[in-house]
């Protein structure tokens, strides 16, 4: 960082808005919501969503009840191109449901995605351009004229290629954002959108979105609510307008951002589930829905089985949300401290049916969102994979890796299922280390060696096999490598090491070392197996032995 004063950056200049009235109003409604989880959230994912993972990811956003749904960038490629075609052609949009598409201002494209329409029946073209200074100088080398020169000249194409759609029955909306809109002049923003709006020229029936980007978050909150009250006084035809919002979270004040920006006169808002997007994500529509939700104002979303909403977005975009998140996460409803857990037990005690919500610490009733309230250590049937990894790293040392979660919490709350009760800490502790560490059959680990030379390590092993000895040798980058080559010349089942990752227990000399490593097996098997010893590359093997193990019971 440059030490002070700081002369690299610049403070983000206040909006000249003496009377603003935003800070006085309360929210009584909510705003209209579209989903971009499909192309601005699918495009920041490292691992695109597949078309099967897209379908059921929009099946998902209908049934949780968006009514607009961007569903792509249908004229940027072949792949995005097919997938809002199998939409519309096997009837997967319900009729009160908008599919949105995004687009530049180049009429080939344009066309291209018209091509993609055909036969939708509820349609929001998105027409976008860059507009900011930053933009104008270093991208397009062009003066503001040019740039409302391009925006117009799109949305003439949109219109006159959008014809065809609605003259075979398709209802045909338009949105346009200038992107970058809060890093951009004001005036300048308020002249592009009206000379959009006048080339389009929409009805009170059917008005033009106006999506006012916060692309990048250079602004606090307040800024933002400023500018969008700033456009909603000066557009001259706000009655045929709809102001959507699209903000970005890099200061981390996305949701705030939105939430003032509706204060402000904003009626539509754009999103993701859970924020997916990129840099530091999109807003995240669910926190906003469920804000609205406690302030006793119904969203119009349904969120409540928020674990299965969770559990199909982690598996379609390969993210987790964060175990602390707004009413989604892990660890949301779980109170470590003893005095929040008394606080809260009583206060949930003297909760009455039929009166507002009052329980201390928990701002929504957990059961609306098919959700409970966990105390971290009680552990039982109903506890999460979070709480059980909880009490094995603070109360005896054992660090899991996070994908060890889900298999260590399903052990447990089968074994709280079988016993009917509570699970003592003492308990879960003795079910880890059985599950394991004391496993010892069919294989069990009786002498590992190793020598190095040059870049390979040689293994010597001896090991039982259902009571049967052998002696094993092999070669390999490391120990483990050399190890599980060894076992490639005997009868067990053939596998792969996915991960490994080791830690110590205790400290000083009577700390020992922890290692974890999760297999695969040929029959595609994936389970972890746990070894300690006081030396790192015995604890190691001693892992594989136990994954191993572990396999073979399954089998």
């Amino acid at each position: 960082m440059q030490p002070a004063p700081v002369t690299k950056y610049r403070p983000f200049p206040p909006v000249n808005l003496p009377d603003r009235r935003w800070p006085g109003r309360t929210l009584t409604r909510p705003p209209l919501w579209c989903s971009v989880d499909l192309r601005d959230g699918n495009q920041a994912l490292a691992q695109p969503m597949s078309v099967e993972e897209k379908l059921e990811y929009f099946d998902l956003l209908v049934k949780i009840g968006f009514k607009e749904i961007e569903v792509g960038f249908p004229s940027a490629s072949q792949i995005e191109f097919d997938f809002c075609r199998r939409l519309i052609e096997e009837g997967r949009i319900p009729d009160d449901v908008a599919i949105q598409i995004l687009c530049q201002c180049r009429e080939e494209l344009i066309i291209r995605s018209c091509e993609a329409l055909r036969g939708a029946k509820n349609i929001i073209f998105h027409l976008y351009n860059s507009t900011s200074p930053a933009q104008r100088k270093y991208v397009f080398n062009a003066t503001p004229a040019d740039i409302v020169q391009i925006a117009t000249r799109g949305t003439a194409w949109v219109k006159q290629h959008t014809q065809a759609l609605a003259a075979a029955g398709t209802r045909v909306r338009f949105q346009y954002s200038p992107e970058s809109f809060t890093s951009t002049e004001l005036e300048f923003a308020l002249e592009i959108c009206e000379a959009v709006t006048d080339v389009w020229q929409p009805t009170v029936e059917n008005k033009i979105i106006l999506n006012l980007p916060a692309t990048v978050e250079y602004a606090m909150p307040n800024v933002h609510a400023d500018q969008i009250e700033w456009m909603d006084r000066h557009l001259t035809r706000r009655d045929r307008t709809l102001i959507s919002l699209h903000t970005h979270n890099d200061r981390g004040t996305g949701i705030a951002a939105t939430e003032l920006a509706l204060l402000a006169g904003a009626d539509r808002v754009e999103g993701t589930l859970f924020g997916n997007g990129e840099r530091t994500g999109n807003l995240d529509i669910v926190t906003v829905a469920l804000n609205l939700y406690t302030h006793g104002i119904h969203p119009g979303l349904d969120f409540s089985d928020i674990n299965g909403i969770r559990e199909i977005y982690e598996r379609c975009t390969k993210l987790e949300v964060p175990a602390r998140a707004p009413y989604a996460g892990e660890l949301t409803f779980t109170a470590f401290s003893g005095s929040h857990q008394d606080a809260i037990k009583k206060s949930w005690e003297k909760q009455q049916a039929g009166e507002p919500w009052d329980v201390l610490y928990i701002p929504i009733d957990p059961a609306d969102i098919g959700r409970s309230y966990k105390a971290i250590i009680r552990i039982n049937s109903q506890s999460g994979k979070g709480g059980v990894a909880y009490v094995l790293e603070n109360e005896f040392g054992f660090t899991l890796p996070k994908l060890m979660h889900k298999e260590i919490g399903r052990i447990i709350n089968d074994l709280a299922d079988t016993t009917g009760r509570e699970l003592t800490a003492d308990e879960i502790h003795a079910a880890f280390r059985q599950e394991y560490l004391a496993r010892t059959s069919p294989v069990a680990l009786e002498q590992f060696k190793t020598t190095e030379r040059d870049s390979d390590v040689k293994c010597e092993v001896r090991l039982s096999i259902d009571g049967k000895g052998h002696k094993l040798a092999a070669s390999g980058n490391g120990p483990i490598d050399a190890f599980v080559r060894a076992l490639g010349g005997t009868t067990l089942p053939k596998f792969e090491v996915l991960s490994y990752a080791e830690h110590s227990l205790g400290k000083g000399a009577e700390a020992r070392a922890v290692s974890y490593i999760q297999i695969k097996t040929d029959r595609g098997l994936t389970l972890f197996g746990a070894g300690i010893d006081t030396n790192i590359e015995l604890a190691s093997i001693k892992a594989v032995v136990s994954a191993l193990n572990r396999a073979l019971a399954k089998r």
